[in-house]
């Protein structure tokens, strides 16, 4: 890689996590869950770590906001991570923004790739969610169903190497650490603690594959204290994937 696509890169990182804290505080604000009906899966992003995407359906949030999970064939929203995941892990989300086009930017390391992009449009289902906090954190998640086994092992490999690239940075930069191996219910992942510039455990990453399923979860921010939070939610996630 050279000089100038790798500061373009960072630049484009740094730009999409400010971008992600901006939108929280927005939506904490305004007090809103949308949710994108399931029924626009095959409609034509963005995630808070981009521009926010037209939802079908807003409602006023409640203290505990009902769960993302919307009736659909295939790969739907319910594969994703729901609002009592959280009050397992001690976390209370504000709201959850549903998109099932593929559309929404992977991590806060992959620039402007989707999971469209990533699976080149070949997968049989998208689903995707970004979560709230009240505080400056934020959860988003993105899948695909894979047409085989063989396609979905091809895809959590594209997505390891996407969440590695990010494991050697410059002084002062937030970077991703160490894989640590996660098998739950016969699915299978990799978790990466994330870390501030000054070394401090600022959230964290997982990549998941369950049967011809695949996803990334990230968590931007450190929302409790726990020190093993991101394995939590690295969990909950693939137990919620399984085809």
């Amino acid at each position: 890689m050279s000089e100038n696509q790798a500061v373009r890169r960072t630049s484009v990182r740094r730009n999409r996590v400010a971008a992600a804290l901006c939108l929280t505080a927005a939506l904490v604000t305004v007090g809103v869950v949308s949710v994108q009906s399931a029924t626009a899966d095959g409609a034509a992003h963005n995630t808070a770590h981009n521009t926010a995407h037209k939802t079908a359906a807003a409602q006023p949030v409640a203290a505990r906001p009902a769960a993302a999970a919307v009736a659909a064939p295939g790969l739907g929203s319910a594969a994703l991570f729901q609002s009592e995941d959280f009050f397992q892990q001690g976390l209370d989300p504000v709201g959850a923004t549903v998109e099932l086009a593929g559309r929404q930017a992977l991590s806060a390391c992959s620039g402007q790739e989707t999971m469209r992009d990533l699976t080149k449009g070949k997968a049989t289902g998208y689903a995707s969610v970004t979560w709230t906090f009240g505080t400056e954190s934020l959860l988003t998640e993105s899948a695909a169903d894979a047409a085989t086994s063989a396609s979905a092992s091809a895809y959590a490999k594209r997505l390891d190497a996407l969440v590695q690239d990010c494991q050697d940075e410059p002084a002062g930069h937030w970077y991703y650490g160490a894989a640590h191996n996660l098998t739950v219910n016969g699915g299978t992942g990799h978790w990466y603690p994330a870390f501030s510039g000054d070394g401090a455990v600022t959230g964290g990453v997982a990549v998941l594959r369950s049967g011809t399923r695949v996803a990334v979860v990230e968590l931007t921010g450190q929302p409790t204290d726990a020190p093993d939070y991101v394995k939590g939610i690295a969990t909950a996630a693939l137990n919620r994937l399984p085809s």
